[in-house]
């Protein structure tokens, strides 16, 4: 049985109540079938989704945000979603979507308690904080990218305050948004996350890219470093002197992405550093393993390469000026 087939599934984004169910005509028995033949799928207590629109929907996106849907179809307490949901609806990115909890934060409660899969935080806010998106309640841009910070530390949420200001909101709202946290815990890697934060990143792996090298000590990195000759063009994810430093995806060489064999996408990456290291310039190559359990490793050794980079070149870059490209641009390359 489709359940898209039920009104109240088709103005819920797919999700049916149990109680809809019922007042459907449908009996405890019958829904229960449905749900062990897979036709439909239970998300959380009380609601369902029609089965092939959850295996069909994305991991990191879709499926997460129908979670936080049918949390609010059932919960009966006064909330606006945060955290990683608020974060899920406005698009700023999570660690792992895939894990998350679903988020609320209510006034007048104290501390954070889990129950039934959701996690409540009692923490004061603002009427203007709550944005109405699509249906959902839930806190503005810049208050929640700070809260991914105070729950998941610089690394879970520095790369959410890079997005908020490449979605245009400004430093000033974030410290606006942080004047309220005072004396909550987290506190100063919010200070810290919205000292760093760079519209530039442009990608979630770029940010965590951006602050291992911060952490190394030799330099705030720019983002987006652009060079340019009579025959091409080309950017660097980052760079610190003279070494720009890379973030690569697997998906980046499968050709998934520029429609050519993977071959020809290694051939055009390996022309594209011989470009760059042309300049005179070093390169450090990041991957996904680097910016997760390899992270510490991976400081070292860019540590050594920035540090042979500069025996070898230094650091000023002073003649590179009639080659570079200012940031007012669309990337390629």
């Amino acid at each position: 049985m489709d359940l898209t087939g039920f009104l109240p599934a088709r103005r819920q984004h797919g999700l049916l109540t149990s109680r809809q169910a019922l007042a459907a005509g449908l009996d405890v028995p019958a829904v229960a079938r449905l749900v062990r033949t897979g036709a439909w799928v239970r998300l959380r207590r009380g609601v369902y989704v029609d089965g092939d629109q959850w295996r069909e929907a994305g991991e990191f996106d879709e499926k997460p945000l129908l979670r936080v849907r049918a949390a609010a179809l059932v919960l009966e307490v006064e909330h606006v979603f945060s955290h990683d949901s608020a974060s899920l609806v406005h698009g700023l990115g999570l660690p792992d979507a895939r894990a998350s909890l679903v988020h609320i934060t209510r006034e007048g409660v104290h501390g954070t308690r889990l129950i039934a899969g959701t996690k409540h935080h009692g923490a004061p806010f603002h009427p203007d904080q709550v944005r109405h998106v699509d249906g959902l309640e839930v806190l503005d841009p810049a208050r929640t990218c700070l809260d991914l910070v105070r729950e998941h530390g610089l690394r879970g949420g520095l790369p959410a305050c890079d997005r908020a200001l490449s979605l245009g909101v400004t430093r000033s709202q974030l410290r606006q948004a942080a004047s309220g946290m005072k004396c909550w815990p987290g506190r100063r890697s919010v200070d810290r996350a919205i000292l760093l934060a760079d519209p530039g990143a442009e990608s979630w792996q770029e940010s965590l890219g951006r602050l291992l090298v911060t952490e190394l000590g030799i330099g705030r990195p720019e983002t987006q470093f652009g060079l340019r000759d009579a025959r091409r063009t080309v950017w660097c994810d980052l760079r610190v002197g003279r070494h720009v430093i890379e973030i690569d995806g697997r998906i980046k060489y499968d050709g998934t992405f520029a429609g050519q064999e993977p071959a020809d996408v290694l051939w055009a990456e390996k022309l594209r550093q011989d470009f760059i290291t042309g300049f005179h310039l070093g390169m450090s190559r990041l991957t996904h393993r680097d910016l997760t359990s390899g992270w510490d490793h991976a400081k070292r050794r860019v540590l050594r390469e920035f540090e042979a980079t500069v025996a070898r070149y230094g650091t000023d870059v002073a003649d590179l000026a009639p080659y570079l490209v200012r940031r007012d641009r669309a990337r390629h390359g």
